[in-house]
């Protein structure tokens, strides 16, 4: 088995952007999920279209974070209720205006 293969794939379609959802594995057989955003676009120097590409690498250790924060920000969007303990958490602007390292800003989200 390829260590890059894909074990499953999902593509939804939104107006001029498409995203992927799928399923790989790891060296060591771990699966994890990339979400990839494409988007076509115009290249005027090179006249033709042309593919943008984003992508998240999500892991095992993290879909439950993450699953967790899109549900909270679903209902946030549905119901306009804040989750609990919404306000203690850090924000963008946060790390913007200190001298911590990206690594450390990240460490505090776990708290």
């Amino acid at each position: 088995m390829n260590n890059r293969e894909e074990l499953f794939s999902k593509a939804i379609r939104a107006g001029k952007r498409t995203y992927f959802f799928d399923v790989k594995t790891t060296k060591g057989e771990e699966k994890y999920m990339t979400i990839t955003e494409s988007k076509r676009r115009f290249s005027n120097e090179q006249n033709r279209f042309f593919y943008e590409k984003h992508k998240l690498f999500l892991y095992k250790e993290d879909f439950e974070k993450f699953s967790n924060a899109l549900k909270e920000t679903l209902n946030f969007i549905e119901t306009g209720e804040y989750p609990e303990g919404y306000f203690d958490q850090p924000r963008h602007e946060d790390f913007e205006d200190d001298d911590r390292s990206l690594e450390e800003w990240f460490d505090d989200l776990d708290k």
